[in-house]
């Protein structure tokens, strides 16, 4: 799910073109920053880690991403705003923000971005142990915020106090963000659903219902009273019984995928994506259900825990459990939404069916082009909300190849290789064997005409070369079937060696010595050896040799030496 967080930048004041910094423990110089503090109307305390609660005035642009307390009981969230209110009429500790506290107006979840301005708060201009900054909502306005750190929070006495209502807190942020997951556009084939799975559906779906209703009465009267929790106490072995069939349908898919490989690994997926797709829907449906009957747990428990201290404590060990399942659930649901949808994105991109040369593997690539398509369009909304995808791979600097190759279908079938953060650095089209065979004098003295046609035919090596490792494949393999030959950590990289060539019609060569063999790439004559030089440049950044083989090769040496010595 798109965190709403995203559409909030918390941007650094200057003064005279340099940022301010403060010891957010120490509190800040009172005549610094007058300016933001006279109008600061907005304070965002973090209560939990990645959960702030919103206070005073919130912008027009972000009340749509509000989260409101829903689950959580209205003496929670009068004791919360007290708590608050408390901390921000200390002059040591928040200066006079008690009325902005007192007034919360919901929950905030800190996204990944916000979070990186966010721990680095040091940058941020502090005053009276919070961080002054500028909230930028979407439709380009501007208004003054205050954001209190959890660390900083957790220091205060009277927080401690509050932790059974932040409990509550915990659990109706997981099933905010489940119930967000499950309105994601996951629609699931009516094939499926008609068939083999349509009783399992009928069972799921009426204990859904039944506890989305109770959580819908419970936020409406901000309380969970004993005749309410009756209506759905009985359904927690149910809910157990319809989790673990799921969990354990979506870890028999993810052993599948893992255990084959590549080839058959893509055909299991292309065969059940509709199947994982009704799995996952139904996982995520019965982890929504799951957390939410938890919630209402909870709830009754935060109730009898005002006469009873074991009780309140019984309320944040049910959020502490229900939380362990909730991310270990859906970690698991992440990474097998993730592999079907990086294998039908790689599918889509593949060389299109003109390029095969029978009818019959026309025919099924046309038909698995046209099956991934489909069920892309099915799980390809969950997928970007559960793992925003890898954006687009640009062409690097560093190029080598024929001017007639166009190196974009590698990119769109490389993007879907790679992981979060991998960086392609350089990218190489050596020519297939060291014999410089026929192809490569056609090539060479060819007309452009028949060089493109050459290039298409003619089998390469594809070298990537990213931060983390050297990707190895055949091009035309992995244009048809996206198969990477080889994958070279960088840290097994010893040395690289570029041969004077002795003529300027020679072929340009690199030597790769790696910890277990030597790679040679020898490049056509067209091929820039300025960027050939530049591909081995990348790649000798990397060489080097750990002190543990150094250490081997000399004991080696040192052992031969004396046997030829006592020989």
């Amino acid at each position: 799910m798109p965190d709403p967080s995203d559409s909030m930048e918390i941007t650094e004041p200057e003064e005279d073109g340099r940022s301010d910094t403060a010891d957010p423990s120490a509190g800040g110089d009172p005549s610094s920053g007058s300016d933001i503090d006279s109008t600061t109307s907005t304070v965002l305390v973090e209560v939990l880690p990645g959960v702030a609660v919103f206070a005073g005035e919130v912008p027009p642009e972000l009340k749509p991403d509000l989260i409101d307390f829903g689950i959580v009981p209205a003496a929670d969230r009068r004791q919360i705003s007290a708590i608050l209110a408390s901390v921000g009429n200390a002059a040591t500790v928040a200066g006079n923000l008690g009325n902005a506290f007192a007034s919360v107006q919901g929950l905030y979840r800190i996204g990944e971005k916000t979070q990186v301005l966010l721990n680095a708060g040091a940058k941020l201009a502090g005053k009276d142990g919070g961080f002054l900054g500028t909230v930028l909502g979407p439709g380009g306005s501007m208004s003054q915020a205050r954001f209190y750190p959890v660390a900083a929070v957790s220091k205060m006495p009277v927080v401690a106090s509050v932790g059974p209502a932040l409990a509550m807190v915990a659990l109706e942020m997981m099933l905010s963000e489940v119930s967000g997951l499950v309105r994601t556009n996951l629609a699931v084939t009516n094939q499926v659903l008609t068939s083999i799975r349509k009783e399992q559906w009928a069972e799921l779906t009426g204990l859904v219902a039944a506890v989305d209703r109770a959580v819908e009465q419970a936020r409406e009267i901000e309380s969970v009273p004993a005749s309410l929790w009756d209506d759905v106490a009985g359904s927690g072995a149910l809910l157990r019984k319809q989790l673990e069939l799921y969990q354990g349908n979506v870890r028999d898919h993810v052993g599948r995928i893992g255990r084959v490989g590549v080839r058959s690994h893509r055909e299991y997926l292309q065969t059940n994506a509709e199947v994982i797709a009704f799995d996952v829907r139904a996982l995520l449906s019965s982890l929504n259900a799951w957390t939410g009957y938890h919630a209402l747990r909870a709830a009754r428990a935060r109730a009898a825990g005002c006469e009873d201290a074991a009780e309140a404590q019984y309320a944040e060990v049910i959020a502490r459990d229900t939380r362990a399942e909730f991310d270990s659930t859906l970690a698991e649901m992440t990474g097998l939404v993730d592999a079907v949808a990086r294998e039908l994105r790689i599918t889509a991109e593949l060389r299109g069916p003109d390029s095969w040369p029978l009818s019959g593997k026309r025919k099924d690539a046309k038909a698995a082009r046209e099956v991934s398509a489909r069920l892309l369009e099915v799980i390809e909304p969950l997928a970007d909300s559960l793992h925003p995808p890898v954006p687009p791979v640009a062409v690097p600097e560093v190029l080598c190849g024929p001017d007639s190759l166009d190196s974009a279908p590698y990119l769109r079938i490389l993007r879907w290789l790679f992981e979060d953060g991998e960086v392609l650095r350089a990218l190489g089209f050596p020519e297939q064997g060291d014999d410089g065979g026929p192809i490569s004098a056609i090539v060479g003295g060819a007309m452009g005409v028949l060089a493109a046609v050459m290039d298409q035919a003619a089998d390469r090596t594809l070298v990537a070369v990213t931060d983390r490792r050297v990707i190895l494949a055949t091009t035309n393999t992995f244009l048809e079937q996206a198969e990477i030959q080889q994958e070279i950590p960088l840290d097994q990289v010893r040395y690289v060696r570029v041969p004077a060539a002795p003529d300027s019609g020679s072929r340009s060569v690199v030597d790769l010595i790696t910890r277990d063999e030597n790679i040679r790439w020898i490049f056509h004559p067209d091929v820039d050896s300025a960027q050939v030089d530049a591909l081995a440049a990348v790649l000798a950044e990397s060489m080097t040799i750990p002190d543990a083989e150094r250490d081997e090769l000399r004991r080696r040496a040192g052992t031969k030496t004396e046997v030829a010595t006592t020989t």
